[in-house]
């Protein structure tokens, strides 16, 4: 395994073209199983000598020690891509992953802001500062195009098309899409170029970032996430609050208005319309909890149940 595993990454990173992000992940996902089964080896096993068996015993273990079923299930994916490509290789005779099963998970809706508090997290960073006004372009463009902070952090100047309202972004799997920027994206963003033209640390040429850090460098997805950190205990807004969120509003507004979902799959560049389903559930938790508010007939079954709920209890204390 010492030898087969840093051939796959290779082959992900050559082959697959696979972003750094995805082989660290497969990395760490077979190395856990190398250092589990280690515990009972002097040296590392041969792809060949591990059997469904002690694959069983390496998932009980991470269900011991409180792993997501999500965190599980994909670890199994990595093992079962790992073997197909030992197979191939003639690393491997057979894919003990093939038969175990992924963890049943549970789904939970996203959490996302309304329409009044996105616009209190986007009036937030002040506009008498370079800073401010660097902020106020990446929660603008975030919410705006639906970008993951991955996709935002890396938008160079060149995808940038003011004229058209489009943003080039760079997606999971270096997909490339054309996500859209509305009028209050592009005022941001022109307010803040204006701005960081003037650095004399500021980069230049096609690949130049559009967000940097006081430093002139490329921002970082933590950077972005320490950002919104601090306009969510100034606005008071739940801190639950991540840069995902305003991605997980984007999709649940443009739903609520009547948008098509495979309009949204693509704004998203989601590659399968089942992950983007799950905000057809909050949408509909919004238009359940607003029929059951607005509804006359809802309004009145609901008054009848409590109704009935207090004579039983009178019923009883008597």
């Amino acid at each position: 395994m010492d030898k087969a595993i840093p051939k796959f990454l290779r082959f992900l990173k050559v082959e697959r073209n696979a972003s750094e992000l995805t082989i660290k992940s497969y990395r760490e996902d077979l190395e856990s199983l190398v250092d589990y089964l280690g515990d009972s080896r002097d040296r590392a096993p041969a792809p060949d000598d591990i059997t469904p068996l002690q694959l069983r015993d390496f998932v009980a273990a991470l269900h011991e020690a409180s792993y997501a079923p999500s965190s599980i299930s994909r670890r199994l994916a990595s093992l079962r891509s790992f073997y197909r490509y030992a197979q191939r290789e003639g690393l491997a005779s057979t894919n003990p992953a093939k038969p175990l099963r992924n963890p049943r998970r549970q789904r939970k809706l996203p959490h996302f802001l309304t329409t009044q508090e996105i616009g209190k997290l986007l009036a937030a960073p002040p506009r008498d500062q370079a800073l401010g006004l660097r902020d106020r372009a990446i929660l603008e463009t975030m919410y705006s195009a639906g970008l993951r902070v991955s996709e935002l952090v890396g938008v160079n100047e060149s995808d940038l098309d003011f004229a058209e309202g489009l943003v080039r972004v760079r997606g999971k799997g270096k997909r490339e899409r054309l996500a859209p920027l509305g009028r209050y994206a592009v005022r941001a963003l022109q307010r803040w170029l204006a701005v960081r033209q003037l650095s004399s640390k500021q980069k230049r040429g096609d690949t130049a970032p559009v967000f940097v850090n006081k430093f002139g460098d490329r921002i970082t997805t933590r950077s972005v996430a320490r950002m919104l950190e601090k306009y969510l205990k100034l606005t008071g807004l739940d801190l639950r609050t991540s840069p995902h969120t305003l991605r997980h509003s984007f999709a649940t507004h443009l739903l609520d208005s009547g948008a098509d979902i495979r309009s949204v799959q693509e704004l998203l560049g989601h590659k399968s319309l089942i992950t983007t389903q799950i905000y057809t559930h909050v949408s509909t938790a919004g238009l359940r909890e607003a029929y059951q508010k607005a509804h006359p007939r809802a309004h009145a079954q609901r008054k009848k149940k409590t109704k009935t709920t207090k004579k039983k209890k009178t019923r009883t204390a008597n």
